[in-house]
């Protein structure tokens, strides 16, 4: 009996009944849906492409001895190297005495598609290819069916032992005549052995530390086996979605002040946790998003734990019609794309997958105004009456107006920062705010730059392009312009130990 109780492990569609504590899941579900296809077929949806021949990138778990076969992994905060485990530790606030958690295990199971033809003497033989009677082509493939456990267990007893339960999938095979009597499709999946272990830490009145560990327990037969056996056994696209009720997480990318040095000590393996839901609620007054202190940092009610960098509160595209490609690539780009697909291209991404099937059907029906919904939309233009009130960019012309970008020269222009003008070869300070911030630059925090130029966005806000003072191919980015780019708020301007004057230079 395991020591967690297990709502719903389920296949198929992934779905799991919605009970008290479920709903903060529901607002994550399509962004965990999207991490959990992330890679799991690319454009041109065709088995023939050479990018579809190395596939899920992200998540895997793969029995240890199979992972460990030429010495230990790096451990990274993204899940993009294969591992054996996955650990999520995060903080909590806890709001009631009975407080209870809610844990998601998600992950693919991969499934191979066998496509056998029946010769003369009534036998099955295994092919790479059949074109039955109705003209359609079947092709072997590698498929994945949602894997989805949920685990169920009371804050209190959490902090007393750590729990366990087992989130593998069981073995199978099912077989589906082809017509005409031409031959069958054989599906069969290896079991995946895995647990997760919970662990609760009380670090003070009302504060907990959270650990999810998540680990593959199987026993690759041979070790040095290719990838493509070793993902039989493998969870794949492996994330964790975290909610409960009487608490509520810290993000740990923008956390409260007094939090931070907890949040320090949080260790996270192969995954980057980020609070999901709904995003603040707008300001009454302006519409627009009511930014917290900067002490106040951010709090939510769920956690997703994904494979992939993402900010806190993803979401995909209101534009996005449903399950569209992954939900995480530019649908309008991948609509045009596959629009352009050839019949011969189009019958074969249909005889690849049934999903590769699914999306050449939604695009072929698109209605002209949903495709046209997708040509870009514009988020974060200010207020209106900015200009009025003397903001940030008051002064400055907008670019989509003719020669509206006239008199602006990013290697002159200087922007003044803690009353020292910052332009084109200051030394600055990088100092990346956690709110609004590229979960990227989180990992340049501290670090010196040299700013190359200033530039003006279309709604007037300024960036500054630096290029990092011990990055060795510095002067090669300089060159073709590639840059880190930060708001003058996330940048101090640098005084050298060894020369105090030289603040900024």
């Amino acid at each position: 009996m395991p020591d967690a109780v297990v709502e719903g492990a389920v296949g198929g569609d992934g779905a799991v009944p919605v009970g008290s504590g479920e709903r903060p899941f529901e607002q994550v579900g399509a962004v965990a849906d999207a991490v959990l296809y992330e890679g799991y077929l690319l454009y041109p949806y065709r088995r023939s492409s050479p990018k579809n021949r190395v596939r899920w990138q992200f998540g895997v778990l793969a029995p240890r001895n199979w992972v460990e076969h030429d010495g230990p992994v790096t451990v990274g905060v993204s899940g993009s190297a294969d591992s054996w485990y996955q650990r999520t530790e995060c903080l909590l606030r806890v709001h009631a005495p009975d407080a209870v958690l809610r844990i998601r295990v998600r992950y693919l199971q991969a499934q191979h598609k066998q496509v056998e033809e029946t010769g003369p003497d009534g036998a099955n033989r295994p092919v790479e290819s059949l074109r039955t009677g109705d003209g359609a082509t079947h092709l072997t493939f590698d498929e994945a069916v949602p894997r989805e456990s949920g685990l169920v267990v009371p804050l209190e007893d959490l902090l007393r032992r750590d729990h366990t339960a087992p989130v593998g999938a069981a073995a199978g095979e099912e077989s589906e005549p082809l017509p005409g009597g031409a031959g069958r499709i054989v599906r069969r999946r290896v079991e995946i052995r895995a647990d997760t272990t919970l662990t609760a830490e009380r670090l003070a009145d009302g504060l907990v530390r959270l650990r999810v560990r998540t680990e593959n327990t199987g026993h690759a037969a041979d070790p040095r086996a290719p990838r493509d056996t070793a993902l039989r056994q493998a969870l794949i696209a492996t994330h964790t979605l975290i909610g409960g009720t009487g608490v509520e997480f810290v993000s740990l990318t923008d956390p409260p002040a007094d939090l931070l040095e907890h949040v320090r000590g949080c260790r996270n393996a192969f995954t980057f946790p980020v609070l999901g839901g709904a995003p603040p609620a707008p300001d009454a007054g302006t519409g627009a998003a009511h930014p917290a202190r900067p002490s106040d940092g951010d709090t939510g009610p769920v956690l997703l734990s994904a494979p992939i960098i993402l900010p806190d509160r993803p979401q995909v595209a209101p534009e996005s019609p449903g399950d569209l490609h992954d939900a995480a690539e530019i649908d309008e780009i991948l609509t045009l794309r596959t629009m352009l697909l050839t019949d011969e291209e189009k019958r074969e991404a249909r005889a690849t997958d049934p999903r590769a099937a699914e999306i050449l059907d939604r695009v072929d029906n698109m209605p002209p105004e949903v495709l046209s919904r997708l040509h870009g939309a514009i988020r974060s233009l200010a207020p209106a009456g900015r200009a009025a009130t003397g903001g940030p960019g008051a002064d400055r012309p907008a670019w989509w107006q003719e020669g509206g970008d006239d008199g602006l020269s990013p290697t002159t222009e200087t922007v003044l920062v803690d009353g020292v003008p910052l332009g084109s070869g200051s030394r600055v300070l990088l100092r990346p705010r956690g709110r609004g911030a590229d979960a990227q630059d989180m990992f340049l925090a501290g670090r010196t730059a040299r700013v190359a130029a200033v530039f003006h966005d279309v709604d007037g806000s300024v960036h500054l392009a630096v290029t990092l003072d011990d990055d060795p191919a510095a002067e090669l980015h300089a060159w073709y312009g590639r840059f880190h780019y930060f708001r003058p708020d996330e940048l101090e301007p640098y005084t050298d130990p060894r020369n105090p004057n030289s603040e900024g230079q």
